[in-house]
């Protein structure tokens, strides 16, 4: 019995990992299992290792997900939009932030991936099964392994 209630917790755990949860002040809030992940449309980027080589992660645009759920991009990304900011979280509690403008196309059209494949693989356990990658970035610390969630903050108006 003990067993069998622990095998049903490690599935419910291995379902939860498996799952990425985009939150905030959206339209549309998303929860991705691993497979609707896998049927959005996808790209590849190259990133360099410390050893010199280099890895190609393959995933879905982060942008590609924040309009799925909703957020203001393109012609509607002006104005107070521009105050809006995404908190990317994973599983051990690191984060990182990033602007929508940083990621729309019209503005700094960052290449932002959150990946689920290494080199046409499924993410290793001590990275996945999300990772978000940024291509362009030097130092490499605000890509976030066990990326479990994306949440969208707008700053409210300042007082006057």
């Amino acid at each position: 019995m003990i067993r069998h209630i622990a095998s049903i917790c490690l599935l419910a755990a291995s379902a939860a990992a498996q799952t990425l949860t985009v939150s905030g002040d959206l339209p549309k809030p998303l929860k991705l299992t691993a497979a609707e992940f896998a049927n959005m449309p996808r790209e590849t980027v190259t990133i360099p290792e410390g050893d010199g080589a280099k890895t190609q992660c393959e995933g879905v645009a982060l942008r590609e997900i924040m309009n799925f759920a909703g957020a203001p991009l393109g012609k509607d990304l002006r104005g107070k939009a521009l105050a809006s900011y995404i908190v990317a979280r994973a599983h051990d509690g690191y984060q990182v932030v990033f602007t929508l403008g940083e990621i729309d196309t019209d503005f700094g059209g960052a290449s932002i991936v959150v990946a689920d494949k290494r080199d046409g693989k499924p993410l290793p356990a001590p990275q996945g099964p999300f990772r978000l990658v940024v291509a362009n970035d030097k130092a490499g610390a605000r890509g976030v392994r066990m990326l479990d969630s994306l949440e969208f903050v707008k700053l409210k108006a300042a007082a006057p």
